[in-house]
């Protein structure tokens, strides 16, 4: 539209960006330093943009700057300070934003020492990994010392990163568009799962339902603040952990994320158009942008492949999991998520049988889900502590006998479509415990499971 040529590199014949008419020029090449030099030797092109294509670009900017190919759009720079964690957390403190606290270990000796200071739970990574690969929730000692000795070549090049893993947060996401002076925030969406699984994985939905206005102005006012602070030229995607309330910052990506298409759709922002021009020189003041009430709800949900591996437990963490995504919208936040719901291939029975079955430590969290699966006219089986804690609570409930304890057992009731909904939080690792066969059950038998 600019009256430029445009050339793009992408060795991913599935996506749209791949159609003939996308670009004036398409290269099917993967994306490494030497492949993307060998264009550019051939091209001359005036700039390369590399927010557009995930975190793999991002890895090879400072290289490809290096060999002399000018990067449009933010800097390697700001690049490398919003993926360093360390200079990352020191722009924080700076700006008197909040983070969970947190620290880089390259021994067993650094990583229990900081363990120590942090408290548990935690969450551990390699450093430099895509799609949260090797990320754990760590609940105590022994795991922390099975984790790092697990941990493939860990140096001080290469430290894990220790995060303090705020339990039960809300998790959400914003996207920003930024000219490295000021920044413009479309929406902010609000994950459906709790903070430690994957953004990825989880369901999320535009506008907010349940976050109140102060922790909205303050997630604007954050993103902003931080674009500007880093000198981000285009997007940038920010995510964040509301506990006890307060807002965190998880961490800044300063590229185009998986969520770009659907804050465009459901806003009406067409966010990679407006991201161009910005980095090729336009200021936000003159795209006449204006924050407007979002006319109705959009919900993502992930899909997963579970029904394939019938062996893999299908619980969500911090490795991302889902194979692709879909978009309900509607005017409500109930038919917007039962649309995305029936989308990704999860039908919801509207009567019959749930199952509800929890660890001790989620009960009364679940309580006001089972009293409205009762008011609907649900029949609810439970097993023996949940059943004894609803009944304590006046709901009605049948109870169902684990695997262990004997038959007919819960994989019998779902085996023979008895049941029709199965709402389950893991109880624990022990095997004694091990209820894994009951979400596995429900994939095997296509019953949908919460």
């Amino acid at each position: 539209e600019m009256g430029w040529e445009t050339i793009m590199v992408n060795c991913n014949p599935e996506t749209v960006s791949t159609d003939y008419d996308t670009s004036d020029k398409l290269y099917f090449e993967p994306l490494t330093v030497e492949d993307v030099l060998a264009i550019y030797e051939k091209e001359r092109p005036d700039g390369v943009i590399c927010q557009f294509g995930g975190q793999t670009p991002l890895n090879i900017a400072r290289q490809l700057e290096d060999a002399g190919v000018p990067i449009v759009g933010t800097s390697p720079e700001t690049i490398d300070l919003a993926e360093d964690r360390d200079r990352f957390r020191e722009i924080m403190e700076k700006l008197g934003i909040p983070m969970p606290e947190s620290g880089m270990a390259s021994t067993l000796e650094e990583a229990l020492w900081i363990a120590r200071r942090i408290g548990y739970p935690l969450m551990v990574r390699p450093s430099y990994v895509l799609g949260g690969r090797g990320m754990e929730v760590v609940h105590d000692e022994e795991m922390l010392v099975q984790y790092v000795q697990a941990a493939v070549d860990v140096t001080p090049e290469r430290p894990i990163l220790i995060d303090r893993f705020l339990e039960n947060a809300l998790e959400c996401e914003a996207d920003a568009l930024s000219d490295g002076a000021d920044a413009f925030v479309p929406a902010v969406m609000q994950h459906i799962e709790y903070a430690g699984v994957h953004s990825g994985d989880s369901a999320c939905v535009i506008p907010p339902v349940s976050i109140p206005e102060t922790h909205l102005a303050t997630i604007n006012e954050y993103t902003k603040r931080i674009a500007v602070e880093l000198g981000v030229v285009g997007l940038m995607n920010m995510q964040y952990a509301i506990m006890d309330d307060v807002v965190y910052v998880l961490e800044a990506n300063p590229r185009a994320s998986r969520t770009v298409p659907l804050v465009s759709k459901v806003c009406n922002v067409n966010m990679a158009g407006l991201a161009t021009r910005l980095m090729l020189g336009e200021k936000l003041g003159d795209l006449g942008l204006t924050s407007k009430t979002i006319p109705y709800f959009g919900v993502k949900e992930a899909v997963f492949p579970f029904s394939m591996f019938p062996e893999v437990d299908p619980l969500l963490g911090p490795e991302m999991r889902s194979t692709g995504e879909v978009l309900g919208m509607a005017d409500s936040f109930g038919l917007a998520f039962a649309k995305a719901e029936e989308a990704a291939g999860q039908q919801y029975p509207l009567d019959g049988v749930v199952l509800i079955t929890v660890a001790e430590r989620d009960r009364e969290l679940v309580l006001p889900a089972a009293q409205a699966f009762y008011d609907l006219g649900f029949k609810i089986r439970a097993t023996v502590g949940t059943h004894a804690f609803l009944a304590e609570h006046g709901i009605v409930s049948e109870p169902i006998l684990k695997l262990h304890e004997g038959r007919p057992n819960i994989e019998d009731a779902i085996k023979n479509g008895e049941i029709h909904l199965v709402v389950n939080t893991p109880a624990g690792k022990s095997s004694e415990f091990d209820d894994s066969y009951i979400r596995k059950a429900a994939i095997r038998y296509k019953v949908p499971y919460i």
